[in-house]
């Protein structure tokens, strides 16, 4: 039976998602604040997280920061809930690490969709390399580090995915939407430009370890890493 945390400080909201979930066959806990998550997080890892953003004391977005940046945490995937719509907000609940978004009121059958649809690709991930070496960078998946020469480079969480991602696939063409619907899941209109926002943090982080630019923009197409010579 799949673990899920909800941390939802609306008691009836909470209490519509954990019975609709129970009756599909998912153990669900249902948190109002991050305090008593993080104790049960120590206690035992989930699934699953639903995650609201307007929360008390500490907000969702900082809840998810503190996860993607803990290494014992950091795969853990997070559907955000939220009274927000607006395009920016889905934006950066993708660039800290969601793997969906679901905007408040939603119904019962769409949780279970999405719920069930982040579940199923969180449990297909598959390491193709553990180590890869692409000119002076050394990418090791198991331990998530990279470094270039000796060098560590320090990405997040969907950095990281995004060029293990490239570096798999070095020479091809990458769309942005193909490389949006690989590393995030999610193939909402609009929101390709959380690629481009990526590209240029791992470009700026690879520039600061005095690492050359890898990373090609395709003009129109997408983004790749060329073929070593």
């Amino acid at each position: 039976m799949k673990l899920i945390y909800c941390v939802e400080d609306d008691a009836g909201i909470r209490e519509l998602i954990t019975l609709a979930l129970s009756t599909a066959d998912f153990e669900v806990v249902g948190f109002e604040e991050a305090g008593s998550f993080y104790n049960a997080l120590r206690k035992r890892i989930p699934d699953l997280i639903l995650l609201d953003l307007m929360l008390p004391k500490i907000d969702g977005m900082s809840i998810m920061k503190t996860i993607k940046s803990d290494l014992l945490y950091a795969e853990i995937p997070i559907i955000i809930l939220t009274a927000k719509s607006m395009e920016l907000d889905k934006v950066k609940g993708l660039e800290s690490g969601a793997d969906d978004f679901i905007t408040k009121p939603f119904g019962v059958l769409e949780l279970m969709a999405r719920v069930k649809a982040v579940l199923r690709r969180a449990g297909k991930k598959e390491i193709l390399e553990d180590i890869i070496e692409y000119k002076d960078l050394t990418l090791d998946y198991n331990k998530r580090t990279l470094l270039y020469k000796d060098i560590p480079v320090v990405l997040t969480y969907k950095e990281f995915e995004l060029l293990y991602y490239l570096m798999l696939n070095k020479g091809i063409v990458l769309s942005r939407d193909k490389i949006l619907q690989e590393i995030w899941g999610y193939d909402y209109e609009g929101e390709t430009r959380t690629v481009d926002m990526h590209i240029k943090t791992i470009r700026q982080k690879l520039d600061a370890a005095g690492c050359p630019n890898y990373v090609v923009t395709v003009r129109s197409a997408g983004y790749k890493l060329e073929e070593q010579q």
